[in-house]
């Protein structure tokens, strides 16, 4: 895609990163198998293909080769065949591929997309989910009702909440859990009974779902709060017989449990557990329950630190957990007779770990190396790389060096940000800044290869790019976290002031006066909030997706518990919280160029918020520019309307500061 001389990263070159998915080992430990994910920019849209590699080393071994994408391989138990999904036409198949010969058999197919993929003990059955009409008991069922739609009225008719969420307006579909018994045996829908989404909407998958250690039931978290659903995050364990019934409750948190675990000698089932209800930010706490009893033991209680990922050691006696810390995703082992914590990897983003044996394998990338597979024995030395798919386009795309740093921001905190240096840097010269702003609020733009916002492609431009971990986001510990809350534009705002000075102080080649400020979702709040409060100090804003108005987004967005926890309530019983930091009420103070982007399918931020902005800025001579994605949701996905993003916020950038 992208040009084969030596420049500096390019969006082009983002989109040619081959990325990798999470790592299967084998059951004997000897080999795992991943999937790669390729950009077809022709076709506008990413295929996968399998592959597999020794543990021990050596050059991956690519699996297939067709023209469809290949999702979720999972091993059989003997760890001869590697079963996996591929879309087919509406539906699905099942298929399994022999690793020897290479030769695949189609197992089962479905009339539906099914997503995910688990594969029961002894090879006994698969579990899949789909959405289905709740009162329909055959997969066909569903997909005959969605045929006989076409040609009717359109109306749909709700009595309450959740009518869209994030990008999808919902039509009375429901996502199940399905279990299909190997053979020819009937799909079992495990979750008729229960009035909620399994796995979780919209970003869940089969990591909230396992099968109990006998393979007779399946458990997992779900939220059934009914008319409650938009603004509870109450999710609890459940477990059901894979011959299907009435799930039974297995806690009973008003908080948030997720992520079943069973430990390898059965007798403990491992989740992560939150303790406050109505926030999704809380910390995960790693909580164990003794199978089938259900004694229940908090081990991390402790650990300032939110729980990711968890996997159980072989020996049944500790955990390996992820978890952001200070800029990092890292690695962790957690000790569970005495619930100790000991660091394994600190450096980085580590994702998706599995067990071969006593090694580890999993997914690590940084900011300036997009992730790739690695090995190490926990406590004996580094992590070694596997592969290496992205080696000669990093040969070609130059990277800028980066540099984490720290000053005092808001309350005397320590506040941590990164400097990222032009790929072209030269010692003397000075460059103009991209100052970048997360969203969330409770994010962080931390030592990441991201394929959104990724800083090296302003670097690339030849900016130096500027991030800071203002008060609210995560890795920090729970307090620097929820500091945050009721107060959006006021320590966040003190500690990106003193953020980007202590920079400018810091690194001579920063240009002070050529500056921009960019930022999505929250960040794209704050963009409009410095429009109003900090309207002298940058060239241009670049605001995606960002809150204009806390009044009309608390009306018209879809996950009432997020404005309703950091504000303390509903808008009609804390309307003086949510005017106390609200964008609109500052309009007469802009000045500063916007370029303002917004998604039509943005459901979380509806694009009322953008198209606002930006008639605050025209109807006052303002210079500015919108554009507008009718086909992409909170997120920009498909990769021409990537290009198209950069070159519009490369462009704004150029314009203002060259």
């Amino acid at each position: 895609l992208a040009p084969l001389d030596p420049h500096g990263l390019t969006v082009l070159d983002l989109l040619d990163m081959r990325r990798l998915g999470a790592p299967q080992v084998s059951p004997d430990g000897a080999q795992v198998a991943f999937v790669v994910r390729v950009t077809d920019l022709a076709e506008n849209r990413g295929r996968s293909d399998l592959w597999l590699m020794d543990v021990a080393g050596g050059e991956p071994r690519r699996l297939t080769r067709t023209p469809e994408s290949e999702s979720s391989p999972r091993w059989s138990a003997d760890g001869t065949r590697l079963y996996y999904t591929v879309a087919d036409g509406d539906g699905t198949a099942l298929r399994a591929l022999d690793v020897e010969s290479g030769a695949t058999t189609t197992v089962r197919t479905f009339p539906l997309p099914m997503a995910g993929l688990l594969v029961a003990p002894k090879d006994a059955g698969f579990l899949l989910a789909t959405d289905v009409f709740p009162d329909c008991d055959r997969l066909e069922c569903t997909a005959e009702r969605l045929a006989e739609r076409e040609g009717k009225a359109t109306g749909v008719a709700y009595d309450r909440l959740f009518v869209r969420h994030w990008d999808t307006w919902k039509d009375g579909r429901r996502s199940h859990l399905w279990y299909v018994p190997a053979g020819d045996g009937e799909p079992v829908d495990l979750t008729r009974e229960l009035d909620a989404d399994v796995p979780s909407k919209p970003f869940g998958g089969l990591e909230e779902v396992t099968f109990t250690p006998d393979g007779q039931e399946v458990v997992f978290g779900a939220r059934a709060a009914g008319r409650e659903e938009a603004w509870s995050t109450n999710f609890d364990l459940y477990a059901v017989p894979i011959a299907g019934g009435t799930p039974r409750k297995l806690t009973d948190n008003p908080a948030w449990d997720a992520m079943p675990r069973f430990s390898p000698d059965g007798k403990t089932l491992a989740y992560v557990s939150m303790a406050r209800p109505g926030f999704e930010a809380d910390r995960f706490r790693l909580t164990l329950m003794s199978w089938p009893d259900g004694q229940i033991r908090t081990l991390t209680e402790s650990w300032d630190r939110s729980v990711r990922e968890h996997i159980w050691a072989g020996d049944s006696q500790s955990l390996i957990v992820t978890a952001q810390d200070v800029g990092q995703v890292s690695l962790f082992r957690v000790d569970v007779p005495t619930g100790k914590v000991k660091p394994l990897l600190q450096e980085g983003t580590v994702s998706s770990p599995a067990f071969a044996h006593e090694q580890l394998v999993f997914l690590r990338d940084d900011l300036a190396h997009p992730a790739e597979l690695y090995r190490m024995t926990p406590g004996r030395g580094l992590p070694e790389p596997l592969t290496d798919f992205n080696a000669d386009r990093l040969e070609r795309a130059r990277m800028g060096s980066y540099e984490q740093f720290s000053f005092k921001g808001a309350r005397g905190d320590r506040v941590y940000g990164y400097v990222v240096k032009p790929a072209d840097f030269q010692e003397g010269r000075t460059y103009p800044i991209a100052f970048l702003i997360h969203g969330g609020p409770q994010g962080s733009f931390g030592n990441h290869f991201h394929y959104r916002w990724n800083p090296q492609v302003y670097a690339g431009a030849g900016y130096a790019a500027v991030m800071i971990d203002f008060h609210g986001s995560t890795g920090y510990g729970q307090d620097f976290t929820d500091a945050i809350r009721r107060d959006w534009g006021g320590k966040p705002l003190i500690d990106l002031k003193k953020g980007l000075a202590a920079a400018i102080k810091r690194y001579p080649f920063l240009d002070g006066e050529r500056a921009c400020a960019l930022g999505a979702s929250y960040g794209g709040f704050m963009i409009n909030w410095i429009a109003g409060k900090w309207p002298d100090r940058f060239k241009c804003l670049v605001n995606h997706d960002g809150v204009f108005d806390q009044r009309s987004m608390y009306f018209s967005t879809e996950e009432l518990w997020f404005p309703e926890w950091e504000q303390g309530g509903p808008y009609w019983e804390r309307w003086e919280r949510f005017e106390r930091h609200n964008p609109a009420l500052h309009v007469q103070e802009w000045k500063t160029p916007m370029l303002v982007v917004h998604g039509s399918r943005d459901y979380r931020v509806p694009i009322e918020q953008g198209l606002a902005a930006f008639t605050a800025l025209q109807r006052q001579g303002i210079e500015s520019r919108f554009l507008h994605f009718p086909d992409e949701n909170h997120w920009v996905l498909r990769p021409k309307n990537s290009v198209q993003w950069h070159e519009e916020v490369l462009g704004w950038l150029a314009a203002h500061l060259r």
